[in-house]
């Protein structure tokens, strides 16, 4: 029984979706249908919590709406996740950021955001390393 479940979920989990982690600002594309109507909506945010495994998995996503702060909790698998766009990477220690909403105004939702530094190092050695042409009169003055 358990193989023909895992055989059922494997054709439904997503793998287009990018990989993100807690504490990472996201904007979600989800298809809204509206009577006969589908639009889509984006709904930008804060990763609050990633919860559960396989089919089921869900990440609960918090923004700040007019004052009022809004909790989404979306499937990961759902067919009506357009797209995931990773904004920033936030650096949290906690897996779930609960203590959010008890904040209000921009405590609410400023986290600290991961430095690209590897990407930084690499132009830089690239700059230092590259060979140094030496013209003729340059040449010429060392000589003499």
């Amino acid at each position: 029984m358990e193989k023909i479940i895992d055989l059922v979920t494997a054709g439904q989990i997503r793998n287009d979706l990018p990989e993100f982690h807690v504490g990472d600002t996201v904007s979600v594309s989800v298809n809204v249908f509206e009577g006969e109507k589908e639009r889509i909506q984006i709904f930008k945010g804060i990763v609050m919590g990633i919860k559960g495994g396989g089919i089921s998995k869900t990440f609960r996503v918090r923004k700040i709406a007019n004052g009022v702060g809004v909790e989404r909790i979306f499937p990961i698998n759902s067919p009506r996740i357009a797209k995931v766009e990773i904004l920033k990477h936030g650096i949290v220690r906690r897996a779930k950021l609960y203590y959010l909403r008890g904040l209000t105004g921009k405590a609410a939702t400023k986290i600290k955001e991961k430095k690209k530094v590897a990407k930084v190092i690499e132009t830089i050695t690239e700059k230092v390393t590259e060979p140094v042409v030496q013209t003729a009169a340059v040449q010429e003055s060392i000589e003499s």
